[in-house]
């Protein structure tokens, strides 16, 4: 709920201060099909196929950056029934799973992004909070 609320396409559990490895993610046009995943670990298939996406994240409202990320991945994890999983993703839903397994293992998008560009951020979002 909270990830089609903000208009997000994953979300993981400690975004929303559930301490568990799960993540959320629905990259489908109708936003009605999400992968919800279960100790999810992550498979670089191929370091030289790098490619650039604009990421956002619902943790820091706003901002989007361009983050060079490994265009497929593969990815071992345990479904909600609890059954294993091994999936191979390509394009924007790796990126989407990189990003949500990122924040379960304590990065955010940020932390990809050069000092002054991370800096740049904390600034605009310390005046945000200062008109609130």
């Amino acid at each position: 709920e909270t990830m089609y609320a903000g208009d997000g396409v994953g979300l993981a559990a400690t975004q929303v201060n559930i301490h568990k490895r799960l993540v959320v993610v629905d990259v489908s046009e109708e936003k009605n099909d999400p992968l919800i995943l279960l100790n999810p670990e992550v498979e670089i298939l191929n370091f030289e196929k790098m490619k650039m996406y604009a990421e956002g994240c619902l943790s820091v409202p706003g901002f989007y950056e361009e983050i060079e990320r490994p265009n497929t991945i593969k990815i071992k994890a345990t479904s909600i029934e609890g059954k294993k999983m091994n999936l191979k993703a390509e394009g924007m839903k790796s990126v989407v799973l990189q990003h949500e397994i990122d924040h379960l293992d304590g990065k955010m998008f940020v932390d990809f992004l050069s000092n002054i560009k991370r800096q740049r951020i904390r600034q605009k979002l310390l005046k945000q909070k200062k008109k609130k």
